[in-house]
């Protein structure tokens, strides 16, 4: 691998780490020697995979509870790290939540549930960590999803939240340019976790990486994603959304 796609951050924070993309991206920054900070709401969980990541990785994994929409927990996060670690050079902003149901259906707490990890937590975070990424230049993977670019029936707080976070991606982006931070989005399409093997029956073990002719991804293509826009090979590349999502998607031309 070249150089530029190497991560030479000395700190990292990944949020909702403790399994699925998160986790796969945290062992990632790890392998290339970085610290890293994981979080997640169940403390003890995050913890044991903390210990799991530095015995196995070449960087410190340090694990901690957070509530990604509550203020106070995610400014504790960012103080630990930089307490633990001196600073925090890239924030991937992985959190995120949903469920299924009818527009109709989906009540007021469920509605504000969704938007605040999957958003809010997104601008807590990167509000939390500003003042350190802004030290010396540093970079933000938002991770959003397609649904937050073509919509998604039955999840429409799910995709309106995505939604905004890819547009709060390219506005932040050209605000912090001038603070030598780049801030980039990932929006990957189906991805073999074992959420979706509960909901579609499709098993990481079936997916076929040298095969261009699919739309479901493993989470390590999406860590690739993850690892190129934090690294300096993407040091042209900020505000930009990159979608992951395999074989395009088009509809039969009717004929005339």
């Amino acid at each position: 691998m070249h150089d530029q796609y190497g991560l030479d951050a000395g700190a990292a924070i990944v949020t909702g780490a403790s399994r699925g993309i998160g986790r796969t991206v945290a062992e990632r920054v790890a392998d290339e020697g970085v610290d890293v900070t994981i979080c997640s709401r169940d403390g003890e969980e995050i913890r044991e995979v903390a210990a799991t990541i530095t015995s196995e990785y070449g960087g410190e994994c340090y694990g901690i509870e957070c509530d990604v929409r509550d203020t106070d927990s995610v400014a504790a996060m960012v103080e630990a790290t930089v307490e633990r670690f001196g600073g925090v050079d890239l924030l991937v902003n992985n959190a995120g939540a949903s469920f299924m149901a009818n527009f109709e259906d989906v009540s007021e707490n469920g509605w504000d549930s969704v938007v605040g990890v999957n958003l809010d937590g997104t601008v807590n975070c990167t509000r939390a960590a500003s003042e350190h990424l802004k030290d010396g230049g540093g970079a933000v993977v938002n991770v959003a999803s397609v649904a937050g670019q073509q919509g998604a029936p039955y999840m429409s707080h799910y995709a309106a939240a995505k939604a905004a976070v890819i547009n709060l991606t390219t506005s932040l982006a050209a605000e912090w340019a001038g603070d030598d931070v780049r801030i980039n989005c990932v929006a990957p399409g189906y991805v073999a976790t074992p959420g979706l093997e509960s909901q579609m029956g499709i098993s990481a073990d079936a997916i076929d990486r040298g095969a261009v002719d699919r739309t479901v991804g493993i989470e390590a293509e999406i860590a690739d994603v993850v690892q190129f826009l934090a690294s300096d090979a993407a040091s042209f590349l900020t505000g930009e959304t990159i979608a992951p999502k395999g074989r395009p998607q088009i509809e039969d031309t009717p004929e005339t």
